[in-house]
């Protein structure tokens, strides 16, 4: 289980840091991605890792000091916007608009539970990148408290991404997280008749969206159906579909981010599912070694309590 809860952060970054170097650019417009490389939209180096990390070791951060509290979430997410803290460089160099408009009126108003924009038209992906810290620190929850246990990964969302969409894609793959992190086979939670996801509906439906999702729409699509974009819908769905018939960490993760446009959060996204999946141990050395800053990330798992 340690190795599995290890495995969701650093495998949340070194998806990061894979699909980087290809964000925004559109599938099959570049030469497939086998390995860390420099370049991209922010000009990184090899293994260095963008927003998706920063914001998941801001909300660490905020976790191992306050325990849970959105506010505090919510001005450690503004220290990085601002300063640059939890940056691999030192710089905030990429940022989603509802985050950067979320992060304008919490500090307006001091109140992160009402500075996210709820519509849908705001449904991106920037709260389920970030995820990871919430099922190592809280996944314990996960076997007979997961009303309490959803209501925090849903929460999680709220200080920028709090539409339904967002909302329910947190809880659904917070579920996930927690039950790969406790050693349930992937074949069982990924099947649209597995019981915690029958428990998740009964606390709250899911957004009819990420319901389908959850039914199996990323096993029925045609691989040029599966889009890694910026929205929270095709950003779990592309992450699913990278994940769920992978046969290694590294596979799953490379299909994810190979399928640009918003590469490196589909890496973030798939690489939290195959860390906790095969563990820190089932990830490759050279993608594990090769990974920038690494001791941000090992301060950031000791001090959510794990070593």
């Amino acid at each position: 289980m340690k190795s599995r809860r290890r495995g969701a952060l650093l495998g949340l970054a070194i998806g990061d840091a894979l699909g980087a170097a290809v964000e925004f650019q559109p599938p099959g417009s570049f030469q497939p991605v086998t390995g860390y490389r420099d370049g991209g939209p922010h000009g990184l180096a090899k293994g260095e890792w963008t927003d998706d990390t920063s914001l998941a070791l801001a909300l660490a951060d905020s976790i191992a000091t306050a325990g849970w509290d959105l506010n505090d979430q919510a001005s450690r997410y503004v220290d990085w916007w601002q300063t640059g803290k939890y940056s691999v460089n030192g710089h905030c160099f990429d940022m989603g608009f509802a985050t950067r408009s979320a992060l304008a009126r919490f500090v307006a108003t001091r109140n992160a539970q009402t500075s996210g924009d709820r519509s849908e038209r705001a449904s991106g992906n920037g709260s389920i990148m970030r995820l990871a810290p919430v099922p190592i620190r809280f996944g314990s929850l996960y076997a007979g408290h997961l009303a309490e246990y959803s209501k925090l990964a849903a929460e999680s969302s709220w200080p920028t991404h709090p539409s339904e969409q967002c909302v329910s894609a947190c809880r659904y793959l917070a579920t996930l997280l927690a039950a790969l992190i406790h050693g349930e086979p992937r074949e069982d939670i990924l099947s649209p008749d597995w019981p915690r996801l029958r428990q998740l509906n009964a606390i709250q439906p899911l957004h009819p969206l990420i319901q389908e999702i959850a039914e199996g729409s990323f096993r029925r699509k045609p691989p040029d159906a599966i889009r890694g974009t910026g929205w929270v819908v095709n950003s779990l769905e592309a992450a699913l579909w990278a994940f769920h018939a992978a046969e290694s960490f590294e596979e799953a993760v490379l299909k994810g981010v190979n399928l640009g446009d918003d590469a490196d959060t589909t890496g973030a996204v798939c690489g939290q599912l195959a860390g906790a999946y095969w563990g820190e141990t089932g990830i490759p050395e050279p993608l594990r070694s090769g990974l920038a800053r690494r001791d941000m990330l090992e301060n950031a798992l000791a001090r959510i309590g794990v070593v």
